[in-house]
């Protein structure tokens, strides 16, 4: 059958189209992007205001209309952080049911990263062994750890390249102390929950999802997309440790010019960078790979595991 998957994020809105049954891998048809930068959208009070509803209505009829056009026998729409953590998100969620059809399902932080954890253990198999799994979304930071398909501990902290870039990071380039603050509000996060992991041994492979994590590890010398979906992709600490002091310098603007950057996503590398750097620090990750699989494909097969067999 063909899914489509609707992901209403914190920095896009985006619509994966594949043609999918039991026991076989999604094979991806079509995608559907919009930036949309809902983390940006909300007001002093947290929700999301007026111009910010009328403009996520309109992307989520967009990319229903995408899916139609592709002959998706169903969507599967969510949204994570943004939408879930503003103060008006039960009336943003019924305004968005009324004029569209859609009934966005709001995932929590920690089924955010069960999820994910699903999608990496399906693409790296059993023989991986324990996996640690970390995803920086624009929002969210989401850590999990396990040895089968549902973790044995899934945390979710506000640690999102858009969230820290807006609220700690106003220079561009961003002032020093600036940066030094949030280092250090970083670290201190992510310390709190070392020790639900640890607890559980060393793991056997450390991997990374999301576009922060892809973009790091190109500008630190990964192969670029051009060489395919197959291609692995490494980062190391020592890398990312050279090339944080190199981006906190830069302007968005110069970032984008990095290989693999994304002029819309420029703004938010250092932020995630950080987040990247204190996670594999705290964790005592030397290197990790990177996995092409996400919360969206973490949703399909979720979705494909209810299926009956044909």
């Amino acid at each position: 059958m063909r899914l489509g998957v609707l992901d209403v994020g914190s920095n896009t809105v985006h619509l994966l189209v594949v043609d999918a049954h039991p026991g076989a891998r999604p094979l991806p048809a079509h995608s559907h992007k919009a930036e949309l930068r809902l983390a940006e959208l909300l007001d002093e009070g947290g929700a999301i205001a007026p111009g910010g509803i009328e403009r996520l209505i309109a992307t989520v009829a967009d990319a229903l209309q995408a899916a139609e056009d592709k002959g998706c026998e169903e969507v599967l729409p969510f949204a994570t952080s943004a939408v879930r953590e503003a103060t008006n998100a039960d009336a943003v969620l019924a305004l968005i049911k009324a004029e569209t059809g859609v009934d966005l399902q709001v995932l929590t932080g920690e089924e955010e990263a069960r999820l994910t954890f699903l999608a990496a253990r399906r693409w790296f198999g059993w023989s991986a062994g324990k996996l640690l799994l970390l995803d920086i979304g624009g929002g969210s930071l989401e850590i999990a750890y396990g040895i089968d398909e549902e973790p044995d501990a899934a945390v979710s902290l506000p640690l999102g390249a858009g969230r820290l870039t807006a609220g700690w990071l106003p220079g561009d380039p961003a002032e020093a102390a600036d940066v030094k603050a949030l280092r250090r509000h970083v670290r201190a996060q992510i310390a709190r929950t070392v020790g639900e992991f640890t607890r559980f041994g060393k793991p056997d492979h450390v991997v990374a999802t999301s576009k922060t994590f892809k973009q790091l590890a190109r500008i630190a010398g990964a192969p670029g997309s051009s060489e395919g979906l197959y291609v692995q992709r490494d980062l190391t600490r020592k890398s990312l440790e050279e090339w944080v002091p190199k981006l906190a310098a830069m302007t968005a603007r110069e970032r984008a010019g990095l290989p693999g950057v994304s002029e819309g996503r420029a703004p938010q590398l250092l932020a995630g960078a950080l987040v990247a750097e204190g996670a594999m620090d705290l964790f005592g990750v030397d290197d990790l790979e990177i996995c092409p699989w996400a919360l969206r494909e973490g949703v399909i097969l979720r979705r494909l595991d209810h299926l009956p067999p044909e």
